[in-house]
C-alpha cells in the first residue's frame, strides 16, 4: 500500500480517525533520504506551486519596475485569507501597474478568513475578485505577460506563452521530464501539474539552496521571490497559518496547497520535504512538520513550538474541555 498512517487523532482514548498519506525528503545529492509511503506518488501541487508560478514575474522585475513594497511583492506567490493588510496591498498593486479588477479570472468570493468575511456580511459587502486567495498570483502573471507584449485576456490558458514558461520552469527545477507531468486545472483556473513527490521535493530544495539551480536569471528570481516570503510572511498566507508560521523562521522556505499538500525546505540543512495527505485534509499539517523537524533534530524549537500553536495535539470540544489528541503515527 503506497499510503500509511501519518496522524491519529483519538478521543476518551479510543482512536477516531487516521489521516493516510506520503511523505518523502530529499537532500542536495538527490538521494531519497525519508520515505514514509511511497515518494513516486504523484501528486498535484495547487497552491504549492505558487512560488514557482512567480519566478518568471521575478525574472521581468515586475516588482522594481513598478516600485511594489516588499509586502506587495509577496503576494505574487500567496495563498491570502482576505484581511484588510492583503486587500490593502492587492488594491496597490493593481494602482502601481494599472490592472483592474475585471482582467482578473477569478470568481468573486468573499474572504477565507472569518473576521474580514463576518464583515463584509454584516456591512453587505458583495463579493470581489480580489477577495479570491489565488489574486495575487494572478495579478503578477497579468503583469508578466503585458511585460512581454504577450495577450492579457487569455493568460490563464495552459497554452498561452507565460504558462508555458512556468511548465518548463517547474519541470526544470524538479528535475523532472516537462512531457510527463500531468496537467489539470486549479480551482482558480490556472493550468496546475501533478509530479512524484521526491521531484516536488527537489524542487522545494532548490528555492532553499539556488546556488544548485545552474541558470542564472532563475537562481535570481528565486532568490528574489524567497526574501520577499521570508520579509512579509504574512502575506503569504495570515497569521496562525502554518505557512506564514513556518516562513517566520528564516531557515524555511514552505507553502501549502489544497487537498492535502504540503512542502518546505531547509537552508543551512540542504534537505526539503514533500508530503501528501491522502484525504485532502490541511488539519494534520502543523502535527506533521512538526514531527518532522522533531525527528531530525531540527535546533529552531521555537518554530516547533509555533506548528503547535496553531495545530495543539490536544483536541478540545465546544467547551474548550480537553477530550482528546492528535499524534503523529510515523517514523521517518
Amino acid at each position: 500500500m503506497s499510503y500509511k498512517a501519518l496522524v491519529e487523532e483519538f478521543r476518551g482514548g479510543v482512536l477516531e480517525n487516521v489521516h493516510l498519506g506520503a511523505l518523502c525528503g530529499v537532500n542536495d545529492k538527490g538521494e531519497v533520504i525519508y520515505e514514509v509511503g511511497n515518494a513516486e506518488h504523484m501528486t498535484f501541487l495547487r497552491s504549492a506551486a505558487k512560488p514557482f508560478q512567480a519566478i518568471p514575474v521575478m525574472k521581468q522585475n515586475i516588482a522594481e519596475t513598478y516600485g511594489l513594497t516588499d509586502q506587495e511583492a509577496a503576494m505574487f506567490a500567496a495563498s491570502h485569507r482576505g484581511e484588510t493588510y492583503h486587500i490593502e496591498a492587492l488594491e496597490s498593486i493593481m494602482r502601481k501597474t494599472g490592472i483592474t479588477e475585471e482582467e482578473i479570472l477569478c470568481c468573486p468570493t468573499l474572504p477565507l478568513n472569518d473576521e474580514p468575511k463576518f464583515a463584509c456580511m454584516r456591512e453587505g459587502i458583495a463579493p470581489r475578485k480580489l477577495y479570491h486567495n489565488c489574486s495575487g498570483k494572478h495579478l503578477g502573471i497579468i503583469a508578466t505577460a503585458r511585460e512581454l507584449g504577450y495577450p492579457t485576456d487569455t493568460y490563464w490558458e495552459p497554452s498561452h506563452p507565460v504558462q508555458q514558461d512556468i511548465l518548463n520552469t517547474l519541470a526544470y527545477m524538479a528535475d523532472y521530464p516537462v512531457d510527463q507531468i500531468e496537467i489539470g486545472i486549479d480551482g482558480c483556473g490556472f493550468p496546475i501539474f501533478a509530479l512524484p513527490l521526491k521531484n516536488i521535493a527537489n524542487a522545494y530544495l532548490k528555492l532553499a539552496c539556488p546556488d544548485m539551480i545552474s541558470d542564472e536569471a532563475t537562481r535570481e528570481a528565486v532568490k528574489r521571490m524567497t526574501r520577499y516570503m521570508h520579509a512579509s510572511p504574512d502575506s503569504i498566507a495570515s497569521h496562525n497559518f502554518i505557512c506564514s508560521e513556518l516562513l517566520r523562521d528564516s531557515n524555511i522556505v514552505a507553502k501549502g496547497g489544497a487537498k492535502g499538500v504540503y512542502c518546505f525546505s531547509l537552508i543551512r540543512e540542504r534537505v526539503a520535504f514533500a508530503l501528501k495527505v491522502i484525504d485532502g485534509s490541511e488539519t494534520p499539517w502543523p502535527i506533521i512538520v512538526a514531527s518532522i523537524l522533531e525527528q531530525i533534530g531540527y535546533s529552531n524549537q521555537e518554530t516547533i513550538d509555533r506548528l503547535y500553536t496553531v495545530v495543539p495535539k490536544e483536541i478540545k470540544n465546544d467547551n474548550h474541555i480537553v477530550v482528546g489528541e492528535r499524534q503523529a503515527a510515523f517514523k521517518l
